[in-house]
């Protein structure tokens, strides 16, 4: 996808130098920069702190990260062994953290030879990628079908961020947006602002607005009220681990949208690879759902007039909360998953 004009993934690796490079998501909107990662430990500390973030992109991280330990180690197996349980123990709600992370240790397991390892984990950021630009176009198909019955703009309603940035390229729910606007359907998206860590007013909305289509930020609490009001036409959310009967985690805030959805009888969605697809999950109450740190609803990071990226408190200290970062939606309130496959209703036809 573009920044100012120039075309950007949001995680990418080069063999020659043997590093992984990253844009730094945790200062966007206000500073765009390109971070290098050269070891396992730069790789868990990037999506610990949520420099790199979002299922399928720290998935490709952890791919890479593999590659990275496999270097490192000189091919020593035990070691490898050892930096692939840290690096899945990073964070636990996404899937596609380990399965990224697997697919590279199953290839180290059969092979010395160094390349082929890094050849194997771009075939598996491309292959995500490639997933990603799939669910945007078997997307698009819906939000055509809207705009042909609606004759006027279609409003979207999205959560978090589900953009090329979480997914290295094109994203999930919001690569049906990209090309419902390159193909000239207009659309309008409500962003929620996806407290503590403002996912969307920082990332969403940039991504938006650096391929120039309309959008309002609006608080979390907002999405229910457009939907009310019949301002919203269809939601379109992304995912970090969708279990075998088709509940779905999402960030902290999802599961309210679509029990609003349901009740006005809005279409909502899920975007996500097949690779979001736990099989070995049976339901949304077998995830392991992430509580962080409880300073990411005590502090806002924000712009000074000199320019300057700080941080400040807005709870006191003293005050104790609870930050779960993530939430299940049953699949009763799900209308249908969007996949590179297709999109699908019945959650057995995917897996």
């Amino acid at each position: 996808m573009k920044v100012f004009n120039k075309d950007y993934r949001s995680i990418w690796a080069k063999y020659d130098e043997k590093k992984i490079f990253i844009i730094n998501q945790t200062l966007l909107p206000f500073q765009f920069e390109i971070k290098e990662l050269t070891s396992v430990n730069d790789v868990y500390t990037a999506i610990k702190n949520l420099e790199v973030r979002g299922a399928p992109a720290i998935g490709i991280a952890a791919a890479f990260g593999m590659w990275l330990s496999f270097y490192r180690n000189n091919a020593n197996k035990e070691k490898i062994l050892n930096d692939y349980n840290y690096l899945i123990s990073c964070r636990p709600t996404a899937v596609n953290l380990q399965i990224g992370a697997t697919y590279v240790l199953n290839k180290i397991i059969n092979s010395k030879d160094e390349k082929e390892i890094f050849l194997e984990a771009n075939y598996f950021a491309e292959r995500e990628i490639i997933a990603c630009k799939s669910i945007g176009l078997n997307g698009l198909s819906i939000i055509k079908k809207l705009y042909e019955k609606k004759q006027s703009t279609i409003n979207i309603l999205t959560h978090c961020n589900a953009g090329w940035l979480a997914c290295g390229d094109y994203g999930t729910a919001l690569a049906p947006i990209f090309e419902a606007n390159r193909n000239n359907i207009p659309v309008h998206v409500w962003v929620d602002e996806t407290r503590p860590l403002n996912q969307g007013s920082r990332l969403t909305a940039w991504e938006l607005h650096h391929e120039s289509i309309p959008y309002h930020i609006i608080s979390d609490n907002t999405g229910g009220l457009l939907i009310m009001k019949n301002k919203v036409d269809i939601v379109l959310v992304g995912a970090d681990r969708i279990a075998k009967n088709g509940d779905v985690a999402n960030k902290i805030g999802t599961f309210l949208k679509a029990l609003a959805a349901n009740e006005y009888k809005i279409p909502f969605y899920v975007a996500a690879p097949t690779s979001t697809f736990d099989k070995n999950i049976l339901t949304g109450n077998d995830i392991i759902i992430e509580e962080r740190n409880q300073n990411e609803l005590k502090k806002i990071f924000a712009l000074t007039d000199d320019k300057k990226i700080k941080e400040f408190s807005i709870i006191p200290e003293e005050f104790v909360t609870c930050n779960y970062a993530f939430d299940i939606t049953p699949a009763k309130f799900i209308t249908g998953y969007i996949t590179e496959q297709g999109i699908f209703d019945n959650i057995n036809d995917i897996l």
